[in-house]
């Protein structure tokens, strides 16, 4: 399943991709239960498949399990817009609920009639792994390390498909820089996982971008400070669950900036994978459900480049990641600046 979170002018709704369309799962998920004549469905939907992606992920395999069965039912029904009848789209017409959920919504939207969010809003954390590709470490002119490298975002930086990245004043940086990134989404939370036992916590995987004012960043050793400034963490444009990317060390990942390929590489060449990621820092913190683990990026990056490539106003990155697809932001001034 690959899940959205999106707008359609009202509140966010917690949505998937399917067949060119973007389906409203818990709209979906109230007219199916309607349709079998379940008391309360609204309120049995919104319990089953909350809007908060977070609070969704927490339901596990209860609320997957309802999500699937949503969007099988949505697929079917005749929800919106001029589309070719088939039989079970004319029954479906007849039914009570097919087409609409809660407060009279469509059950699926086409792409362009709504706008995609980042796929989490708030997650309980944000790591990221750094110097996790060989030649990216050697273009860094860092060593290769013996364990893993990491450091956090902050989810005030999360935006999602689309929205700009900012670039503050250049009193502030002069030097921001773009990483293409796979990044894991922790399914069931734990503390001392086993290697072995990893891949069973992830709920899924996504595109990452992890922007980096390089100047900050290296000023005096405080990779944070560079990290985790407003709208530094594009991520997006879906969630693909885990059952649908059964192995995440075979995915080629690309990084274009205004069309020109600056990163070309593959997550079969990350240092460590996902299950030592998750393992290792498992023993130093308690993962959550919902939390977002960005695995590193491959060379390429702008800062290494002679001479060097740094973001600027009017530039569009589009970060790309094998079976999920395309995360595409303009790159603007903040504004008054």
């Amino acid at each position: 399943m690959r899940l959205v979170r999106f707008t359609d002018g009202r509140e966010p709704r917690l949505g998937a991709l399917a067949d060119g369309w973007v389906v409203d799962l818990q709209a979906a998920c109230e007219a199916r239960l309607a349709a079998r004549g379940v008391p309360a469905a609204g309120r049995l939907a919104r319990a089953l498949i909350p809007d908060d992606t977070v609070a969704f992920i927490e339901g596990g395999e209860v609320s997957l399990a309802a999500a699937r069965e949503a969007l099988a039912y949505a697929r079917e029904a005749p929800v919106h817009g001029a589309e070719a009848a088939t039989p079970a789209r004319e029954a479906a017409a007849h039914t009570p609920g097919a087409r609409a959920g809660r407060a009279g919504r469509p059950l699926r939207y086409r792409l362009e009639e709504v706008r995609l969010l980042a796929p989490l809003e708030r997650p309980p954390k944000v790591v990221a792994i750094g110097l996790n590709y060989r030649d990216h470490a050697a273009e860094s002119g860092a060593r290769v390390p013996e364990h893993p490298v990491f450091f956090s975002k902050y989810a005030s930086a999360l935006v999602g498909p689309d929205e700009p990245i900012l670039l503050p004043e250049p009193s502030v940086t002069r030097q921001v820089d773009y990483e293409v990134e796979l990044a894991v989404i922790l399914g069931r939370g734990g503390r001392n996982i086993s290697e072995e036992e990893a891949m069973d916590h992830v709920f899924g995987y996504t595109v990452f971008n992890d922007i980096s004012a390089r100047d900050l960043q290296f000023q005096d050793g405080q990779w944070i400070k560079g990290k985790t400034l407003d709208t530094f963490a594009p991520v997006g444009p879906c969630i693909v669950t885990a059952d649908e990317i059964p192995d995440p060390h075979r995915l080629r990942l690309r990084l274009r900036l205004n069309g020109r390929t600056m990163q070309d590489s593959t997550t079969a060449n990350l240092i460590f994978r996902v299950p030592t990621l998750i393992a290792y820092l498992s023993r130093l913190f308690r993962w959550e459900p919902g939390d977002l683990l960005s695995t590193g990026t491959p060379a390429g990056v702008g800062f290494a480049r002679k001479p060097p490539v740094f973001l600027q106003p009017g530039d569009v990155v589009e970060a790309e990641v094998e079976g999920i697809g395309v995360l595409r932001n303009p790159v603007e001034r903040m504004a008054g600046q």
